[in-house]
Parts: structure tokens; C-alpha cells; sequence
């Protein structure tokens, strides 16, 4: 019987890259979808009376879910698999784009602690944002998506003062995208 090779250092990172990416892919369908629900709560108190409540609750609980069994898990999938990338290439944390990312990860992740507190305001009755405000902050999960792609495959060759600039028109031309959204569903 022959015996299987043991996986290289490489083929390890490898593994770790992909679950990386899994990760960071089904965070980021949680993080959009959550705020489409807050949306939707919003949107909630615009209807009749007798089934306003039963709405909310409905949406109370698929929020519920969708932060403990997908936004969670795929937040810790995301950064225990990055960080063990970084242990086997530490050498990366030599460059800026690394850095940059890093600091955008903490932020996103605080944006998605966030969520948790809209969560419990709107489980509470309490008035958090319209559905127009829930809109954009959905749209902040986009910027951020963009920003750490480009750091990610650009790397140091990414000049990150044309990218923050850059992502910085991308959020005003989204906003402006969602003006006129809003005042087509109006009229």
C-alpha cells in the first residue's frame, strides 16, 4: 500500500485561501440581505394595522437568523482562515495593501456588530431609520466589497488615494442612484 503524501505548506495556504473566500462571500450575502429585512420592517409600518405586528415579528426572526446562521459563522469563517493565511505568509504584513485591508475588515466588522443593534432596536418597537435611510447604509457593504477586492488583487500596485477617491464617487454616484429610485417609487 502506498501512502498519501502529506499536503505542502502551500497546498495548506491554498485551503485556507478558499475558505477564505467562502467566507468572505457568505458574509457578505448576510450583510446585504439583513439590511433588505431591515428594509422591509421599515416599510412595515406603512401597512394596515391588522397586519402591521405580524409583519414585523415575521421580520424580527428572519434577521435573527440570518446574523446567527450566516452572518456569524461566515464572519469567523472569514477571519480565522485570513489570519491563518497571514501565519503561513506573514511576510505580507510587510505591505500597505495589507494593512489597508486589514483596517477595512475592523470597520466592516463593526458595521456588522451594528446590525446586531438595529436588531434589537426594532425587536424593542423602537424607531431606528426609513426605509429610504436602510437603503443606503445597504449600499455600505458594496463599498467595502469593492474597496477589499481591489486591495486584494491589486495589491501595492493599486494607488490608494485614486481608490478612496474612486470608491468615495462610486458611494455618491449610489446615492444619488437611490435618490431617483425613491422619487420614481413616489410618483
Amino acid at each position: 500500500m502506498s501512502q498519501l503524501p502529506y499536503p505542502s505548506k502551500m497546498q495548506y495556504y491554498l485551503y485556507f485561501k478558499a475558505f477564505h473566500i467562502v467566507g468572505f462571500v457568505s458574509w457578505f450575502a448576510g450583510l446585504f440581505y439583513i439590511v433588505r429585512i431591515f428594509v422591509y420592517h421599515a416599510e412595515a409600518d406603512e401597512k394596515p394595522e391588522n397586519i402591521r405586528e405580524e409583519w414585523k415579528s415575521q421580520f424580527n426572526l428572519m434577521s435573527q437568523r440570518v446574523y446567527k446562521i450566516i452572518m456569524n459563522p461566515a464572519m469567523m469563517i472569514t477571519w480565522t482562515f485570513g489570519l491563518l493565511m497571514l501565519g503561513f505568509n506573514h511576510g505580507i504584513l510587510q505591505q500597505n495593501w495589507i494593512k489597508v485591508k486589514l483596517v477595512l475588515l475592523v470597520l466592516l466588522t463593526v458595521y456588522h456588530v451594528y446590525c446586531k443593534t438595529i436588531i434589537k432596536k426594532q425587536e424593542r418597537g423602537e424607531k431606528t431609520y426609513n426605509s429610504f435611510q436602510f437603503r443606503l447604509l445597504n449600499e455600505l457593504p458594496t463599498l467595502f466589497l469593492i474597496s477589499i477586492v481591489l486591495l486584494a488583487v491589486l495589491k501595492d500596485v493599486l494607488n490608494f488615494v485614486y481608490l478612496f477617491f474612486g470608491i468615495m464617487a462610486f458611494g455618491a454616484l449610489l446615492y444619488f442612484i437611490a435618490k431617483a429610485y425613491k422619487k420614481s417609487r413616489e410618483q
